[in-house]
């Protein structure tokens, strides 16, 4: 029982099943109160004509008592209303129509005012159904009461089948706008369903393949296009995925092997071999291995947006406190502005500060210019060198992972070509920028990040 009642809960249902449910659940109620409304307004067109002709025949039957008196038979006044009788006060037929001729008073209440007319629908022997108007008129000879009644026997026979074609209408047009809505719902889900089906058909070897974008250009059509850029997206990351992938196996490769070779040989001939030397080689090759594996982890963590707590800073106060830590092959000059605070992770913002001073003093063939200063709600920080510089063709590719120019290699052979990488992405995760800056001399970084609210 309860699977057949999930089989009838609407949330199983496919699209085109609940659009066609709804619109044919609408359209049949719609109908049905169509219909009614409509049936009403022909009833009540019926007997509002047969409303006002009674009244005509009463007012001229009350005309003709009211002059003559009339006694015996009396002459239809309209074809419709043919029941034609006038009775005493007493309950005496005085005259009557040929059709109600011989007959007695018709059992109805008497009008219960003089001169208002009443109407009603009664059943009259012989005549089943029959609207009758009636009025209490008084006269020189007494009281008298007019009857006029018109036969509705047509209407009240048909009634039932008029009813029933109305309700054969309303499920014909009900099944048919089902149908309609059916159709045309499977033939606007069809490009879905292309879609879906070339979706599926799209594996991680096939990234190169899109769907098919139909026409004309409407929500379904957008729908396509999205999942194509989405796709591009997807075909670019996996791209720089594989990238990655094969630029971290030969970083690794390379420390990896040299290690492996240097054992290999000390190995073979370990009475000739210097073992502290061996030893302090293949510890630098470690660290090499170590200083990558790090900076792959920091990417990681970065890039998986795992949370890192943050306090208010004084950037003049850490630039200060990171080019005192260390002895520098060059000089640092700082020009720090006061008060320019930030919320930073001051370990992150720190190894920004590290990578960007170790990459100025590679380069630098002098000095170190470092400032800080405050830019509308940004704090600025700048590291500035007068070594060669970057050229402006350059100065997007130095932040690519593993990406390190021919000067650099040259400078640096164990660097692992994450450092300016790291930073970026530390900016970005700190809702800031770091860029390239042009420069009269040498290179030039610019890091923005938002101040902190004083």
């Amino acid at each position: 029982m309860r699977i057949f009642g999930d089989l009838l809960s609407p949330s199983r249902w496919s699209v085109r099943t609940r659009v066609t449910a709804a619109a044919t659940l609408l359209t049949g109620v719609l109908l049905v109160v169509g219909m009614v409304l409509f049936y009403q307004a022909v009833r009540s067109t019926v007997f509002e004509g047969l409303h006002d002709q009674g009244t005509l025949v009463v007012a001229d039957l009350a005309t003709i008592v009211t002059e003559t008196d009339p006694r015996g038979s009396l002459a239809v006044l309209d074809p419709d209303f043919t029941l034609l009788q006038v009775v005493s006060g007493e309950g005496e037929v005085l005259a009557a129509s040929e059709s109600l001729h011989g007959r007695g008073p018709l059992s109805v209440p008497e009008p219960r005012t003089v001169g208002r007319r009443e109407y009603r629908t009664v059943k009259v022997q012989g005549n089943a159904n029959v609207y009758l108007v009636s009025e209490k008129l008084v006269t020189r000879e007494g009281v008298r009461i007019v009857y006029a009644g018109a036969p509705i026997n047509e209407f009240t026979q048909y009634r039932g089948a008029f009813i029933g074609l109305l309700v054969m209408l309303a499920l014909a047009a009900t099944a048919a706008v089902g149908w309609i809505v059916s159709r045309a719902v499977r033939r606007a889900l069809r490009p879905v369903r292309v879609m879906s089906a070339e979706l599926a058909q799209i594996t991680g070897g096939e990234s190169d393949r899109r769907v098919t974008v139909p026409g004309p250009n409407d929500e379904v059509s957008d729908l396509a296009e999205s999942v194509n850029v989405t796709l591009d997206r997807l075909a670019d990351v996996l791209s720089r995925q594989r990238a990655f992938v094969a630029d971290v196996s030969h970083e690794l490769r390379s420390p990896l092997t040299g290690l492996r070779a240097q054992l290999e040989v000390a190995l073979e001939h370990p009475e000739d071999e210097d073992w502290p030397a061996v030893a302090r080689a293949a510890l630098g090759d470690a660290d090499r291995l170590q200083g990558i594996v790090g900076d792959l982890l920091i990417l990681a963590r970065l890039g998986a947006g795992v949370h890192v707590e943050r306090e208010r800073v004084d950037l003049g106060e850490l630039v200060r406190a990171e080019a005192g830590r260390r002895v520098r092959r060059v000089p640092v000059e700082v020009d720090a502005a006061a008060g320019v605070t930030a919320r930073v992770a001051p370990r992150h913002l720190t190894r920004v500060l590290t990578n960007l001073l170790d990459n100025a003093e590679r380069h630098a063939a002098s000095r170190i210019w470092v400032t800080v200063a405050a830019e509308g709600r940004e704090a600025v920080l700048e590291v500035r060198d007068d070594g060669p510089g970057i050229a402006p063709e350059d100065r997007e590719r130095v932040f690519r992972r593993f990406q390190r120019l021919p000067e650099g290699r040259a400078r640096d052979a164990a660097g692992t070509g994450l450092g300016l990488t790291i930073s970026r992405d530390i900016a970005g995760a700190h809702g800031g920028t770091l860029v390239v800056a042009d420069s009269d001399r040498g290179a030039r970084f610019v890091l923005r990040i938002p101040r902190d609210a004083p």
